[in-house]
């Protein structure tokens, strides 16, 4: 990892990509950053402790058809990326305010694209998991399944199946 300035993480949501991401920034002296804190990712419609999911939205992607939602994730990958290309080439060159390396991980990091940067100093993993139950079930403890109301259960209980759908089809479309 020599010379390596930025650390993308990339993969399904509720994959790891936060916690490996979190490991690397700190064993190297990185900053450590989420896409979703550059725009959040529109396919976990459930509340979280940080933040609440107005009923009107968690409705609309209870009730949205399987192409729909890849077509909307994939567009929000999509306008994201120039903003983590932006990131990406600040902190690999040490500009101002980059100053430190980054640990950057993110859904939105799709193979594709992260293959497609001509930045240098940057390193890049694909995390899966070989189970659907492994998702699940980091689904359901970030989303406090237990304490969920039956609608966000609901949502849940049918998002792995999505994100490993999602996951299937962006790799597809490589």
């Amino acid at each position: 990892m020599r010379g390596v300035r930025v650390v993308l993480t990339g993969g399904t949501s509720n994959v790891g990509k936060s916690t490996v991401a979190q490991v690397v920034a700190e064993r190297l002296g990185f900053a450590y950053r989420s896409t979703d804190q550059l725009a959040r990712h529109p396919g976990r419609p459930w509340r979280t402790v940080e933040r609440a999911v107005p009923e009107h939205v968690a409705e609309h992607y209870a009730s949205l058809p399987v192409d729909e939602l890849i077509t909307s994730v994939l567009d929000h990958y999509a306008r994201l990326w120039p903003r983590i290309e932006e990131l990406a080439t600040a902190h690999a060159a040490g500009a101002e305010g980059a100053a430190t390396g980054l640990a950057l991980e993110g859904s939105a990091l799709r193979p594709g694209r992260v293959a497609g940067l001509t930045v240098p100093r940057v390193a890049a993993a694909w995390l899966t998991a070989e189970q659907p139950s492994v998702v699940r079930a980091r689904v359901r403890t970030a989303g406090r399944h237990a304490a969920a109301t039956s609608a966000e259960r609901h949502l849940m209980d049918m998002s792995p199946s999505r994100g490993c759908l999602l996951q299937a089809v962006a790799v597809l479309r490589l």
